[in-house]
């Protein structure tokens, strides 16, 4: 993982967040630990994707506090470091599969040597090492999400976020995502992500959150887990 300063668990004590004078999420209480793949569930509009974007410090509670490990805020440099997060609709550079990572790499001054150890690695991971050299906007939606899970995990990130990663795509495809998120896992990497899907839920999490109206209405293992 990035440095020595560790970002877990992540601890939101009270959080809420208002958007013109009306409550989106929270108050709420809620610990996430390191080296889980923590699924969110709940319908459209729980607050799933806003969640993650809070603890990823894309935006700031309106009251509470969000607590990183040692290492203070998700809005610290230093968190930020140690986090990475896959939006629904990943923005794609106009250059090779390959690239794209090394694009990314760079941008967290990681170059030379390490920085294509670590792309290849990542690619590989994914199961695209074999599409490196092929231009990122004329891969499919499930090969378009697995390169945007690699380029996050080649920074090596504590935790990851990953907001309905396999959300349109056709079932192979989704089976493609599922494999490397538990690529991930196996490797280390926390992982919180939201789906809208019990079955995944099951077959990818350690902790499953039930959310509805901004509230967490369960916090719990995954049943065989």
């Amino acid at each position: 993982m990035v440095g020595t300063t560790s970002t877990l668990p992540i601890r939101l004590e009270q959080v809420a967040f208002d958007d013109r004078g009306r409550s989106l999420l929270g108050p709420l209480d809620l610990t996430l630990h390191g080296g889980r793949c923590t699924v969110i569930m709940g319908p459209n509009g729980a607050g799933k994707s806003l969640l993650l974007r809070l603890c990823h410090g894309l935006l700031s509670p309106t009251r509470g506090t969000i607590r990183c490990g040692d290492a203070g805020s998700p809005t610290d440099a230093r968190v930020r470091r140690c986090q990475a997060m896959v939006l629904q609709r990943p923005v794609m550079l106009r250059r090779s599969v390959r690239a794209n990572v090394l694009y990314a790499l760079r941008m967290h001054e990681v170059v030379g040597t390490e920085a294509s150890t670590r792309a290849e690695a990542a690619l590989s991971l994914v199961g695209l090492l074999d599409l490196a050299g092929r231009s990122a906007r004329m891969l499919s939606g499930g090969e378009h999400q697995r390169l945007a899970l690699a380029r996050a995990w080649a920074l090596k990130p504590e935790i990851m976020f990953l907001d309905e990663p396999t959300a349109a795509l056709d079932p192979q495809a989704a089976e493609a995502v599922e494999a490397a998120i538990t690529g991930f896992h196996a490797q280390g990497t926390g992982i919180v992500m939201t789906t809208h899907s019990l079955a995944q839920a099951r077959r990818l999490g350690d902790d499953m959150i039930v959310m509805a109206d901004g509230q967490v209405l369960e916090h719990a293992p995954v049943a065989g887990q």
